[in-house]
């Protein structure tokens, strides 16, 4: 039996609403479980399919000069990822939740095959193991997140909602965008609808970028997992953990 509430913000079985655990292991998805950007599949999905052309090329023309500000210094990753992952939902604007699924699934199972880090995947099977709660929190849609979760055998993701209305998704979001400060409150919000207990001194975090720093800072083990040079700096002058 699956239950599948309304806003997304968890989609598993429920067994999953009945996890108690003393330690989580929370994974950010973008670079630190792939090497490739997971919005990029969403866009892949569309553009193969030849959907969506005027949203693709707006969404490039709205974006990219951004990026741009942001490459050679003058904005900061915060500045032009909180856009980018707020206009995501441009893309399923009128998709019904089945059709969307469509989507999810797609990017988790086809698109992302061959950019999984092995090393993560092995990192969430030692926690599982170990009987850690594995966490995904992600910027990117939840229901995206969720997918990826599922294929990659963690418990919960947490990322940004998008809206619904008439069990129709409207190009808006229903919530926060989850990233910097969001991730961590957002994180700690979904544990505790969910009734789980997480000794956060005693867990984990991986994460590569700069806007998962509240997330790290959350956990008693921050760990700067193939980190960017934005990152890299900070994990070191605060004494994190640095896998490359």
């Amino acid at each position: 039996m699956t239950s599948r509430p309304q806003d997304f913000q968890t989609d598993f079985s429920l067994y999953t609403r009945q996890i108690m655990a003393t330690k989580a292991a929370f994974f950010d998805v973008d670079g630190t479980l792939t090497t490739e950007r997971v919005w990029r599949g969403m866009l892949e999905y569309f553009k193969s399919r030849g959907l969506r052309l005027w949203t693709r090329r707006f969404f490039w023309l709205v974006h990219m000069p951004v990026y741009m500000l942001y490459k050679i210094g003058i904005v900061s990753q915060s500045a032009f990822r909180r856009p980018w992952a707020a206009h995501l939902p441009w893309f399923i604007r009128g998709y019904s939740i089945e059709q969307a699924q469509e989507v999810w699934d797609w990017v988790a199972k086809e698109y992302l095959k061959p950019f999984w880090r092995s090393d993560a995947l092995d990192l969430i099977k030692q926690h599982k193991a170990a009987g850690d709660l594995v966490v995904l929190v992600t910027a990117g849609l939840t229901p995206l997140g969720e997918a990826i979760a599922k294929e990659v055998g963690a418990d919960l993701a947490v990322g940004t909602l998008p809206r619904l209305h008439a069990a129709r998704y409207t190009g808006g979001l229903a919530g926060p965008i989850c990233i910097d400060e969001q991730k961590a409150e957002l994180a700690q919000k979904v544990l505790k609808e969910q009734g789980i207990e997480v000794d956060l001194t005693a867990s984990s975090a991986y994460a590569d970028s700069t806007t998962d720093i509240y997330l790290l800072e959350m956990v008693g083990s921050p760990i700067a997992f193939h980190p960017d040079e934005d990152l890299r700096p900070i994990a070191v002058t605060r004494g994190w953990r640095v896998v490359d």
